[in-house]
Order: structure tokens, then C-alpha cells, then sequence
């Protein structure tokens, strides 16, 4: 009887093991909604695309170089700005997650420097997005990068 309760409680243990997968599994799916709506609205030049990942009164703080926008006009001149400062502009997903209204988008930016250090030259920098969200829409981005690697990469600061 001993062995009977045993594979009972390994499985019961197993079940509920694949069911909280289940379960952690569509909370990620959110986030993956929200972070690649986020993702796709940077891709674009439309900046409609950017406007819709948000909410109306949306707050969008690029904490690195001390920009903070908020509502969906200028978070157009946002978008805008980022578009005509880096030539070819990306915005690549590593990761993302959102559960019970905050969240991560983890990033790859980059695209070539013409219009903050009018260098030219290209650059990639990873970071992330810290988010606050309502309704599968982003009300709160606070984006963390080290500018000190962009800065190396387009010659504005010596490499290591």
C-alpha cells in the first residue's frame, strides 16, 4: 500500500506541477502581448503602432537620458524623435513578462547614431522596460540602458 500512496502523490504532485506551468504559461502569454506590441510599435515608423500598446494617459520615461512623455501625442513626438535620431532603427524582444498589472520587456535597441551624436556609426544596446499596465495596455514604461555602451560603440567614449 506504501508504494500505491507513493506514485499517488508523485503524480498528484506532477499534475499540479503541470497545471501551475499551465497557468504561469498564460500569464506570459499576456506579457508576450503586451512586450510584443511594445516591440512591434518601436519597429514601426508608424507611430500609431506605439500609441496603440498604450493607454491613453500612458507615462513613457527613458530614465537614461532623462525623457519623460506622457498621453499619446507625445508619445508620437517620442517616437518620431527616435526614428529621425537612429537611422535604421530596431528594437529586438529577448524576454518578456507580466503578471497582476507589472511587468518586463527585456530589449536589444539599436541602429546607426545620426541625430544624438551625429557620429554615423552603428550601435546595439541591451535593456529593459519596467511596466505598469491596465486593460493588456501599457499605462506606465520606465527604460533602462547603459548609455556608456552606445557612447563606446559610436566612439564618444573610449573602449574598455
Amino acid at each position: 500500500m506504501e508504494t500505491v500512496a507513493r506514485r499517488n502523490l508523485i503524480f498528484g504532485a506532477s499534475a499540479g506541477l503541470i497545471l501551475a506551468g499551465g497557468a504561469a504559461g498564460k500569464v506570459n502569454a499576456a506579457g508576450k502581448s503586451v512586450g510584443q506590441k511594445w516591440i512591434d510599435g518601436w519597429n514601426s515608423t508608424d507611430p500609431e503602432m506605439l500609441v496603440a500598446a498604450f493607454t491613453p494617459d500612458g507615462v513613457y520615461e527613458d530614465v537614461t537620458f532623462g525623457l519623460k512623455k506622457k498621453g499619446s501625442a507625445e508619445l508620437r513626438d517620442l517616437h518620431k524623435f527616435f526614428h529621425e535620431s537612429v537611422g535604421g532603427l530596431y528594437v529586438k524582444l529577448v524576454s518578456t513578462h507580466v503578471a497582476n498589472g507589472y511587468g518586463t520587456i527585456e530589449w536589444i535597441f539599436g541602429g546607426r547614431d545620426v541625430g544624438v551624436f551625429k557620429t554615423g556609426k552603428p550601435f546595439a544596446v541591451r535593456g529593459v522596460s519596467v511596466i505598469e499596465v491596465r486593460g493588456n495596455r501599457i499605462s506606465r514604461n520606465l527604460d533602462y540602458y547603459d548609455a556608456a555602451t552606445i557612447m563606446k560603440q559610436v566612439g564618444k567614449l573610449p573602449s574598455a
